[in-house]
């Protein structure tokens, strides 16, 4: 457990920048609530960034769940100006109470930063769990049967559709944070739901106390959870070895191999066709066991049946004659997706001469425009779920279907990128 004062979360955050960003400043985005953890992160970062002339920009997410929160949003704002940082919220619509809000509000969360991080040149943001979140999410995961990934320490580092999240407090318990703030004087907003025992983590926060009595202290449940990422982290690259053998890249669609995967090791196996559902998906989490076992039915084995298809987390798979599973993404899940031309559309990026009357969306129904489609070689299904530049209705460029028009696709995150960042 690290020592917290000023200096020291600072430091921290001064290694991850240094290792993890590898940037020549220390210009970072905050995600701050206005808890102690973030405001605590948010003073660090002040700290480091005054003795290297860089920039600091606190942003905080409105849910639009609670009254309160445009107030507890104001109050960091004028926390950011107090020390000298810029401040931003982010309002998300549409999200309502109900089955699984934690995790919509988390999903919703990430979706808002990084749509905000693309327009600041991909400012890399510091996200302020501490060594007490990765204690919670150890014994969550342990409630639902969690594999090694998920019983493995939440990752320090991670990029998500582009932007990089770095995580510098894991090794500082809130308690001691707390402690640290209050000798500065310094107070902190208390989010009501961190007490609304519906909910499964402040149900494990309350067992916290009675866990270290027993000898299960955070700092011991943390030290579990880092001992299974080392592992988690050898059958990565594990994985990854055998996806670089396996897999073959097809403008945005993945081809594996059934006949170059290890034989009876199904759980090898699994593993590959995960992270193939990942990469093409753009998902961060695997789906739940039952359908993972539902699939691997069909391709878990390269005598399976034949002239299949599925679809399961936003990826159709498609197997033929031989023993050759092709990835690509479901056309259902993009087909109403749309931003402007010059930002990032699912997985892709177009480059070329943007206008503000150019937007990007699935190909669609309008691949019957693109006359030489047929000689890119990729199946109708791929090409329909791929980018394509409109002026309202009129087909502009369609570039991985064949039709350039200046425009060029490519995917954010290529397939070696995916690999490194496992």
């Amino acid at each position: 457990m690290a020592e917290a004062d000023l200096s020291a979360v600072a430091q921290a955050i001064a290694d991850f920048c240094h290792h993890y960003h590898d940037r020549s400043n220390y210009s970072v985005a905050v995600a701050v609530s206005g808890g102690s953890d973030s405001v605590a992160l948010l003073l660090g970062a002040v700290e480091l960034a005054a003795t290297q002339g860089a920039t600091v920009h606190g942003v905080t997410v409105d849910h639009g769940l609670r009254p309160e929160a445009a107030a507890e949003a104001q109050w960091v704002a004028e926390l950011c100006k107090k020390h000298g940082a810029l401040h931003t919220t982010l309002t998300v619509p549409n999200l309502t109470k109900g089955t699984g809000l934690q995790a919509r509000a988390r999903d919703a969360r990430y979706a808002a930063l990084i749509e905000w991080a693309r327009t600041q040149k991909n400012l890399p943001v510091l996200l302020g769990h501490t060594q007490n979140d990765v204690a919670e999410t150890f014994l969550m995961r342990i409630a639902r049967g969690s594999g090694t990934a998920g019983l493995a320490e939440m990752r320090p580092d991670f990029k998500r559709d582009g932007i990089q999240f770095s995580r510098p407090l894991t090794k500082f318990e809130r308690e001691d944070l707390r402690t640290w703030l209050g000798e500065l004087g310094q107070d902190w907003i208390d989010d009501p739901s961190n007490d609304d025992d519906t909910y499964d983590r402040v149900k494990i926060r309350k067992l916290l106390p009675q866990l270290a009595q027993a000898g299960l202290s955070v700092e011991k449940l943390s030290a579990a959870a880092g001992h299974i990422r080392d592992a988690q982290t050898a059958l990565e690259d594990d994985t990854s070895e055998i996806l670089r053998r396996a897999v073959t890249i097809d403008n945005g669609d993945a081809l594996v191999d059934l006949t170059k995967l290890p034989g009876p090791a199904f759980e090898r196996r699994r593993r590959v066709i995960m992270a193939l559902l990942r990469w093409v998906g753009g998902k961060a989490y695997d789906p739940r066991g039952k359908e993972q076992w539902r699939l691997l039915q069909i391709l878990g084995s390269n005598e399976g049946p034949k002239n299949v298809t599925r679809t399961l987390s936003g990826v159709m798979m498609r197997r033929d004659d031989a023993p050759v599973v092709r990835f690509s993404r479901e056309y259902a899940v993009v087909s109403e997706l749309q931003t402007r031309s010059d930002e990032v559309w699912d997985r892709w990026a177009i480059d070329g001469p943007h206008a503000p009357n150019l937007c990007i969306r699935a190909l669609g129904e309008s691949l019957k425009d693109v006359p030489d489609w047929r000689d890119v070689g990729l199946p109708r299904s791929s090409l329909m779920a791929s980018p394509a530049v409109f002026d309202g209705e009129t087909l502009i460029s369609a570039p991985v279907a064949g039709l350039q028009n200046g425009f060029n696709a490519r995917i954010v995150a290529d397939f070696e990128s995916f690999l490194l960042s496992r």
